[in-house]
């Protein structure tokens, strides 16, 4: 089953709206067969796994991590490729929370006489396959927040220098997070004051994350690279009711989608626009920030996990903060993070936390 999150993890950013799954199929105590979900969520990992078992598929294990889909889509049903194939036994990490297999998969594959064992490495695959299960359960992807920062938590000077905190191998492990995401979302003001790309580089990418900016009034600029270059990567706007017509025209004449949510007391409705995400498929969403969208989405209850890179400097009081006021009045109300890791990256620190 180690092996078969493994493969899993291989399709993270590459699957959606499909979750990434990973199948390892082991006959007479050798691996006969091994596969993960393909680009775009297609083909399913347990019909690669059989057609590079063959024949050897009759009569053994098969380890994969999410309960096999039992519903007609574009593919047959993985359970009956299963029972097709003549396995003895399927053993499964996760059972599947989508209505449309929600223990069905198990109850066809018990129907055919194969032996079923579920919850092996249970907690590790559910973590795997966090976004996916959260957009069937939540109706929304699971957010990571990250955050590059000084020692005392600033992201550029009083000034507004920022480039760059961080070392070159912090940055380049960005690069690595954004490949296993879905998309990559930041504020309209980090938009228009960086005016990035917010795409992969120099890591053999198979698929670019799609790219969202939140921007209420949908100020930004029309000739910005995110603008320039809609085409060739998806650029997503989520904008708010004011927005204006021609604007929205303009983007949408780029090659821009559109995604209008509703507004309360001047401030986006950020639930409803994350629930729209969880509707166009997205499964996990990478947030860069800025100070005031991290805010908004922490006030929000919105963010799932932490990633915060530190650098070894501090810039002081007079320094930009990474999060924006939350309006605490005392310690209660926070939100609370649980560690998972700290590690060394170059020069600097990352810090990952999931929410309590």
């Amino acid at each position: 089953m180690r092996a078969a999150l493994a493969l899993g993890r291989r399709g993270q950013g590459l699957t959606w709206p499909n979750p990434a799954v990973g199948c390892v199929i082991v006959a007479d105590g050798r691996v006969v067969g091994r596969a993960h979900t393909g680009p775009g969520g297609r083909p399913h990992a347990e019909p690669q796994a059989l057609a590079q078992a063959g024949a050897a598929a009759r009569g053994a294990t098969v380890y994969v991590t999410l309960e096999p889909c039992a519903h007609h889509g574009r593919t047959p049903p993985c359970a009956d490729a299963l029972v097709e194939a003549g396995v003895a036994q399927v053993v499964i990490a996760c059972t599947d929370p989508d209505p449309r297999v929600s223990g069905r998969g198990i109850a066809s594959l018990e129907r055919a006489g194969i032996a079923v064992e579920t919850g092996v490495m249970e907690r590790e695959a559910a973590r795997d396959l966090a976004g996916f299960l959260s957009r069937i359960t939540q109706g929304r992807p699971e957010i990571l927040l990250k955050l590059a920062t000084s020692f005392d938590g600033r992201i550029a000077t009083a000034g507004g220098e920022s480039r760059w905190i961080t070392g070159p191998e912090a940055r380049r492990a960005v690069h690595a997070m954004r490949a296993r995401h879905d998309a990559v979302m930041i504020g309209g003001g980090t938009a228009r004051a960086d005016d990035p790309m917010l795409t992969v580089r120099d890591m053999g990418a198979e698929r670019q994350p799609v790219r969202i900016v939140v921007s209420r009034g949908l100020d930004l600029s029309l000739t910005s690279r995110l603008a320039v270059s809609a085409r060739q990567v998806p650029l997503w706007l989520i904008h708010g009711p004011e927005a204006d017509g021609a604007r929205i025209a303009a983007w949408k004449a780029l090659g821009a989608r559109l995604i209008a949510c509703p507004a309360e007391g001047g401030r986006l409705d950020l639930g409803a626009a994350m629930a729209r995400l969880g509707d166009a498929g997205l499964t996990r969403v990478f947030c860069e920030g800025g100070g005031a969208l991290a805010a908004s989405l922490l006030g929000a209850g919105l963010v799932d996990r932490l990633a915060g890179f530190a650098a070894g400097m501090a810039l002081g009081g007079d320094a930009r903060p990474a999060i924006g006021a939350l309006g605490l009045e005392t310690l209660e109300r926070a939100p609370r993070f649980a560690l998972e890791e700290t590690c060394r990256i170059g020069a600097d620190t990352l810090t990952l936390w999931r929410r309590a």
